[in-house]
């Protein structure tokens, strides 16, 4: 028969052992984490793409699969050109490469709006815009 005390002291290195994980219980220091309980996706690259693409026509937003599509844009000073944006917000965490764009440009040839080229600089800007813009809101709300 077993005796209380090897009883005890098997109990003890079990209670031991399960503490020995991979810490995933210990709290996190991180006061604005840069992950989402709310919606699908990161919300500061959330709401840094909406703020990105404010002044530009929505089509869809789908905050759980990340997507934002915009309808065609005409800027005031350049009537022959329009652009149509996508952004897809990739995961949960803010990291750079988290949020994709795409972009389709048109111009106006004639009364006809043909496709044109994009220039991958471009791009590349407006995830620059759209990665500060969340770091931004991110160091506002370790702030507050």
């Amino acid at each position: 028969m077993i005796s209380r005390s090897r009883i005890a002291l098997v109990s003890l290195t079990l209670i031991a052992l399960a503490g020995c994980g991979r810490g995933g219980d210990r709290p996190n220091a991180d006061l604005a984490a840069s992950k989402v309980t709310t919606i699908g996706v990161n919300s500061y690259l959330w709401r840094a793409s909406l703020d990105t693409l404010s002044f530009m026509p929505l089509l869809q937003t789908d905050s759980n699969g990340g997507v934002i599509v915009t309808d065609w844009y005409t800027n005031p000073t350049s009537q022959t050109e329009r652009v149509k944006i996508t952004v897809s917000i990739l995961d949960q965490d803010l990291r750079a490469d988290a949020v994709r764009v795409a972009m389709l440009r048109q111009t106006n040839q004639g009364g006809q709006w043909v496709a044109a080229p994009v220039l991958a600089a471009s791009v590349q800007k407006l995830e620059d815009i759209i990665l500060t813009r969340a770091r931004d809101l991110r160091r506002g709300a370790i702030a507050n």
